[in-house]
This record gives structure tokens, sequence and C-alpha cells, in this order.
């Protein structure tokens, strides 16, 4: 359904939509990536990212797939969301917003290869 949120609907030609036809429905959900969480999978360690007011990628989207991987997940692995407050798609960003996003993403990432110190200078 998402062309039924905000520019959701400028895809719908590219796309398609769920409501084309069953044919259709059946095509998207194919790719879809909350159809295609599996249970008892062993997820690796994840981390959405979101901004609560971005009119391109509905937030509604990053929350149910986080829920979905969070659900599912059969491993130890974590899945976090990370959701900047008063955010949109990321166009205006401040420096500082986006420094915090990318230290949040790598320490992530570092920390889950293993990674338990910074290398020394």
């Amino acid at each position: 359904r998402y062309h039924t949120f905000t520019s959701g609907a400028g895809w719908a030609f590219d796309y398609g939509t769920s409501q084309d036809s069953k044919e259709m429905f059946e095509y998207i959900k194919g790719y879809s990536p909350v159809s295609n969480v599996k249970k008892g999978t062993k997820y690796p360690a994840t981390m959405v990212t979101t901004g609560d007011h971005d009119d391109r990628v509905v937030p509604a989207h990053s929350f149910k797939f986080a829920a979905e991987l969070q659900e599912k997940q059969s491993g130890t692995n974590p899945v976090l969301i990370r959701i900047d407050v008063n955010a949109g798609h990321g166009a205006g960003k401040s420096v500082a917003a986006t420094i915090q996003e990318n230290v949040d993403i790598q320490a992530f990432t570092l920390y889950n290869m293993g990674f338990k110190a910074l290398p020394k200078k």
C-alpha cells in the first residue's frame, strides 16, 4: 500500500500497485522486504534507519520491517531501529546530525564485526 502514503503515488507507474491485479500483488509481495522475512532465520546484526517525518519513505515501512525482523530473528544478533526525530529523508540535515548518524552506524557495524577497541594512533 506504499502508493497510498505521501509521495508513494508517484512510484506507482514504475512499480505497479497491489490494487492493480492479483498477479501484481503477488509480484510485489515477491520482492517486498517485509514479506520475505522468514521465521527461524539467523539474520545478521541489523540497524534500520529512518526519519520520523520522512515524506518519501514513510517511517511506518521501517517500523514494520524492523518489527518483523525482531519477531522472526532466531539468532542472537540485534535488530535495532534508529529514528531521527523531527527529521525527514535527509536533505537539510545538519552537519552535527549527519555526523551523529554516521558515528552510530559505524559504531554498530564495527561492534557487530567484533571490534572491541579503536586502533592506536
